[in-house]
C-alpha cells in the first residue's frame, strides 16, 4: 500500500516553498549542519546554492555526495542530526533540511536533469553482496569510478531494509524505485534471488573473476524476547510484519479490529504501531523500558505515534503473553526502574511493586532489534567475527581479516542509521578502489 492509497502523506515542498526554506538560512561560516551529517552530503552547500537559485547546482551537490540522497531526506533522523545541528534552532526553529534535499532529488527527475556520470570502463569487476543503503551507495560510488560491480541480493527485489523494513506511508515504493534506478542508470548489474549462504560462497566471489567484494547484507535475524508465550500464534516481529505489510494486501486483515501489543520503544516499534492503526487495528500499544524522555525513537516518529492514538506504555516490561488454544490473549507486565541509569536491558531493569498490569490483544509484535544471520559465518568461514556475530573490519578501511574483502552498515557495526549505511558504503568504495589501484594498476 502507498501513501496515496492510504490517504496519508506530509506535503512536500514545491520549489519557491524550498527557496523560500533555504533563505532562512544563516550562511553560518562553520556549517554546523554539514559537519553533523553522517554521509558528508553537505546541506550547508546545496542550501547555499538553492538560495542562490542555482537548482541544477544544488541536485548536483546531494546526488554527487549521496546517490541515496532523497531516500535519506525522507528517513534520515534529521532532529538528531543536521537539523539539530542548524544555528536556527537558537532563533525559532531549524531549516527543514531533510525536506529540502529529498525535494530537491524529485525536482531533479520532474525535470529530467541527472548530474552522475561515469568515468571510462575499467574491465575490473567488484561484487556487492546485499543490496540495502550499504551495498547500493558502494556499488554506486564504483561504478561511478568505472569498475565493472554486480549486486548479489537474495531477495526478489533491491532494497534490503529501505524496500522490506520501512512501511510505505514512510517512503513510498515508487520513491525508492526511482532511486535505485539512479544506481542501476551508472551501469551496476543486480542480481535478485541469489542468496549466498553456502560455505564459502562470498569468499569464492574471489575465485570466480571478482577483484573485491563488499559485505552490506545488513541484520536478518529479527529477536523476540525470551519470555513465556514468545511462540504462540500471532506472535511475530517486526521485520516480519513490515514485510508482510509491504509485500501483502492480507496483512490489513491481521491486524483490523484487533488490538496490538508492539514490544520495543524505537522508531521501528513507532513505524509498526503507526502501520497498525492506518490498517484498522483498534488499541495499539507500544511498550517499552525506556521513559518518555528516553526512548529511543525518533521525535517525528513518536509524536506521529502519538497523533495517530498509538499506547505509549514507557518505563514498562512484558513478562508473559498469555493464550488460549494456542493463540494470543493478552500480555501480562509490570512497571520497572532501572538499576543502573542510561542501560536499558532486561538484566538491568527491577520491578516496581504493586504495578502488574494486563492488556487485552489479538496480537504481539516484537520490534526489538535483529542480530546477523547464522549462514553469514558458513558464507565467510576464514573472516573474523566479534562476539556479537558481527564482521570485524578495519574502522579505518572497513576490509575484514581477508585481504580484497570488506564489510559496512549494519552487518559490521550493528543496528543503525540508513544514513550511516550510507556512510560505510562510500567509504569501503573510497578503499576498495585503494586497494584495486595498488593491486592492479
Amino acid at each position: 500500500m502507498t501513501k496515496k492509497e492510504f490517504g496519508y502523506s506530509e506535503r512536500g515542498f514545491e520549489l519557491f516553498q524550498a527557496i523560500n526554506e533555504a533563505d532562512r538560512c544563516l550562511l553560518c561560516y562553520d556549517a554546523p549542519c554539514t559537519k553533523a551529517c553522517p554521509a558528508d552530503v553537505d546541506p550547508a552547500k546545496f542550501i547555499r546554492k538553492l538560495r542562490l537559485k542555482n537548482i541544477k547546482g544544488a541536485i548536483k551537490t546531494v546526488k554527487e555526495n549521496n546517490i541515496l540522497g532523497g531516500i535519506c531526506g525522507i528517513v534520515c533522523p534529521v532532529d538528531k542530526l543536521c537539523e539539530e545541528a542548524c544555528a536556527n534552532t537558537e532563533i525559532d526553529r531549524p531549516i527543514e533540511i531533510g525536506k529540502i534535499q529529498s525535494f530537491l532529488i524529485e525536482y531533479g527527475w520532474q525535470i529530467g536533469f541527472n548530474p552522475i556520470t561515469r568515468a571510462k570502463e575499467k574491465n575490473i569487476k567488484v561484487a556487492v553482496v546485499g543490496s540495502g543503503p550499504a551495498g547500493l551507495t558502494c556499488a554506486a560510488e564504483l561504478s561511478k569510478e568505472g569498475y565493472d560491480v554486480t549486486v548479489f541480493e537474495e531477495n526478489d527485489k533491491p532494497g534490503g531494509v529501505l524496500r522490506y523494513g520501512i512501511p510505505r506511508f514512510k517512503l513510498d515504493e515508487d520513491f525508492l524505485d526511482r532511486e535505485i534506478q539512479d544506481v542501476l542508470s551508472l551501469g551496476v548489474k543486480i542480481k535478485c534471488n541469489f542468496p549466498l549462504k553456502e560455505k564459502g560462497s562470498i569468499e569464492n566471489l574471489l575465485n570466480e573473476g571478482f577483484k573485491a567484494v563488499f559485505v552490506g547484507c545488513g541484520l536478518t535475524e529479527p529477536y523476540k524476547a525470551d519470555i513465556p508465550g514468545a511462540n504462540l500464534k500471532n506472535v511475530t516481529t517486526a521485520r516480519e510484519f513490515l514485510r508482510a505489510f509491504n509485500t501483502n494486501e492480507k496483512t490489513v486483515e491481521m491486524v483490523r479490529n484487533k488490538n496490538v501489543a508492539i514490544i520495543g520503544g524505537g522508531s521501528v516499534a513507532m513505524n509498526v504501531g503507526v502501520t497498525c492503526k492506518l490498517l484498522k487495528a483498534n488499541r495499539v500499544y507500544c511498550i517499552a523500558l525506556e521513559s518518555m524522555e528516553e526512548l529511543p525513537a525518533d521525535r517525528a516518529d513518536l509524536h506521529e505515534a502519538i497523533d495517530n492514538c498509538v499506547i505509549i506504555k514507557p518505563q514498562s516490561q512484558v513478562k508473559e503473553i498469555i493464550g488460549k488454544d494456542g493463540v494470543v490473549t493478552g500480555v501480562r507486565g509490570s512497571e520497572v526502574e532501572l538499576i543502573e541509569p542510561g542501560v536499558f536491558t532486561p538484566s538491568n531493569i527491577k520491578e516496581i511493586p504493586g504495578t502488574d498490569f494486563s492488556l487485552q490483544v489479538d496480537m504481539v509484535i516484537f520490534a526489538i532489534g535483529s542480530g546477523p544471520s547464522p549462514e553469514i559465518k558458513d558464507a565467510l568461514p576464514s573472516v573474523k567475527f566479534n562476539e556479537r556475530g558481527l564482521i570485524e573490519v578495519d574502522e579505518k578501511t572497513l576490509e575484514t581479516s581477508i585481504k580484497g574483502i570488506y564489510a559496512g552498515g549494519d552487518i559490521a557495526n550493528g543496528p543503525g542509521l540508513v544514513v550511516e549505511a550510507v556512510r560505510d558504503g562510500k567509504k569501503a568504495a573510497r578503499s576498495i578502489i585503494k586497494f584495486l589501484n595498488e593491486e592492479i594498476q
